[in-house]
């Protein structure tokens, strides 16, 4: 797996080093989880705190859009 570049945006959740993407996902789902952003009813959703509001345009989106968003954050 080749190292992707991650956003400003993406630095500020999972840091600035390049990483394999697989890499990157990991490091998001272990912020997503130390923070309890998963949904608690539905647990498919995650809900955006003040660092992921810029990465998903929104305030919750599926597990499904994450690999959306990685590809729109990463060089």
């Amino acid at each position: 797996m080749a190292p992707l570049t991650p956003s400003s945006a993406l630095a500020e959740v999972i840091g600035s080093k390049a990483l394999p993407r697989t890499e990157i996902i990991k490091k998001i789902w272990d912020y997503i989880k130390k923070n309890g952003l998963q949904d608690k009813k539905n647990r498919r959703m995650i809900n955006a705190d003040d660092k992921l509001k810029p990465l998903f345009g929104k305030a919750q989106i599926s597990m499904f859009e994450l690999a959306k968003v990685v590809n729109k954050n990463v060089k």
